[in-house]
């Protein structure tokens, strides 16, 4: 399960009810920050986020209007008693704008930064659990990167294929795990009980970027896309060029050629006051779009037809 909420979706600047560009994502009772634009804090308590558990900050570009939220953020996590180290991980120079940016913040714990310097990355979460996070170079202004979060899924075991090969019970748990076991002689492979591969759960964001072939290619069949809607007409579309963003239709024509099952704008244009008064042309493209809210969520389950059993 992944527990989404879209903090921020405002662009360059902070505007009444619509907070600068962030996302929270919950997995185990820990979290996970995808940029930490100005005001997080405050769109975090308004949504009922905890800072306490963040444990990976994920920061797509430099721009102040994605990172001006961190020093804030990470002195409040300090306040809340939090001891264990942060993760934050981000394009080239990460330790230099993270060291400025914090220099006053008062940290008391330690945080670790992974500087991004190939087109694509990949690594897991930092608990070494099933969720994985890939980074993707976009196209923008600045050196910029979307990520796409990636919960995997185990196999189901099947108890009758165990005691078929009368397998003792104390390895079940590590087969399921994809460890092979070698007793007395005797090789036990996860393939002698487990079934076929399950589909997990994708989530890829994306924002401040021109359209590109490696978007498409990162957000292929996303349960959820949330990609950047600079603008909604049409008609704004060389400003966009200009200024390496993307519009409505473009961030649909992702989300269709992607296969994604639903998408989310944001990153809005402090001019586009009203977003939903173009959400019906991104629709004829992909009918399942949607306009970004700040403190919009979901929470993202397993296919329904491959929940476990009781």
């Amino acid at each position: 399960m992944l527990d989404i909420t879209l903090l921020g979706c405002g662009g360059t600047m902070p505007l009444p009810n619509r907070w600068l560009t962030s996302l929270y994502v919950q997995y185990n009772g820990r979290g996970i920050l995808i940029d930490c634009g100005e005001g997080t804090q405050i769109a975090m308590k308004e949504a009922g986020c905890s800072a306490h558990n963040i444990d990976l900050i994920l920061l797509t570009h430099f721009h102040g209007d994605h990172v001006m939220g961190l020093p804030g953020i990470l002195m409040s996590m300090g306040m809340s008693g939090r001891t264990e180290p942060v993760t934050i991980v981000g394009p080239e120079n990460l330790l230099q704008v993270v060291s400025g940016l914090c220099v006053a913040a008062g940290i008391p714990f330690e945080v670790q930064t992974v500087e991004l310097k190939n087109p694509e990355y990949r690594f897991p979460f930092p608990d070494g659990s099933l969720l994985h996070i890939h980074a993707f170079a976009a196209k923008h202004s600045v050196k910029t990167y979307g990520y796409s979060l990636e919960l995997e899924r185990t196999r189901r075991f099947d108890p009758e294929q165990a005691a078929k090969y009368h397998i003792p019970i104390k390895y079940w748990s590590r087969l399921q795990k994809n460890e092979t076991i070698r007793d007395q002689g005797v090789v036990y492979t996860p393939d002698m009980v487990l079934g076929e591969e399950r589909r997990g759960i994708k989530v890829t964001y994306c924002t401040d970027t021109r359209p590109s072939e490696r978007i498409m290619k990162a957000a292929e069949g996303a349960d959820l896309a949330i990609l950047e809607g600079m603008y909604g007409s049409d008609e704004r579309l060389e400003a966009a060029k200009i200024k390496q963003h993307m519009i409505f239709s473009e961030a649909a024509h992702i989300a269709a050629e992607a296969h994604v099952k639903e998408l989310w704008l944001t990153h809005y244009s402090p001019s586009e006051t009203n977003p939903e008064e173009w959400i019906e042309h991104a629709r004829t493209i992909f009918p399942n779009s949607h306009c970004g809210t700040c403190g919009k969520h979901v929470v993202l389950n397993y296919p329904e037809e491959e929940t476990e059993p009781s």
